[in-house]
């Protein structure tokens, strides 16, 4: 069984306020392609509440490095009382969606990912030596490219949400004070 190891864990945004779901959608999967990951969607599921749409998305696009590593992004979104509202900009009305969007991001190594190395007791132990005393230089290198890659991602969705926060004019509401 392939070695994972997670490398980022629980790299997490947050935003609430007017947004469009699709093009959100669209912005991780072009930017997903353009790096040369394979798409894998594991979990796509869409929730009707009184209060507004309940929105889940896992992905778990994965990009081969060599024979032996390879990196895996996982982003679990979640989206919460999802509405539909059509905003009105510079004479154009637009349908947009408005609520509350939460997204953690995971970036895992996985080596020997095709059970080359497993096969047999004394392959399994040339596996660890391999590891490490040869491979540990490439390990830290794959690593630090896994997480240049998740923060990269993560602002490129955070810099797309704040576009709609400043062009459409939604501001954070401010916390009321209880006494």
């Amino acid at each position: 069984m392939a070695e994972r190891r997670l490398v980022v864990d629980n790299l997490k945004l947050s935003y609430e306020g007017i947004f469009n779901v699709g093009e959100l959608y669209q912005l991780i999967d072009r930017w997903f392609r353009e790096k040369g990951f394979d798409k894998r969607e594991v979990r796509n599921q869409e929730h009707v509440q009184p209060e507004g749409k309940y929105i889940e998305l896992e992905l778990q696009p994965w990009k081969r490095i060599t024979d032996y590593a390879r990196h895996v992004i996982r982003v679990d979104i979640r989206m919460f009382r999802v509405k539909d509202v059509v905003v009105e900009q510079e004479g154009k009305r637009h349908k947009m969606q408005s609520g509350k969007v939460n997204i953690v991001f995971d970036g895992y190594l996985d080596t020997d990912y095709e059970d080359r190395w497993e096969q047999k007791p004394f392959y399994f132990f040339l596996r660890t030596l391999f590891d490490k005393f040869v491979y540990r230089t490439y390990s830290a290198e794959f690593e630090d490219l896994l997480v240049e890659n998740v923060t990269q991602l993560q602002q490129t969705i955070k810099s797309f949400l704040n576009l709609y926060r400043h062009s459409f004019g939604v501001h954070r509401k401010p916390e009321l004070w209880k006494l």
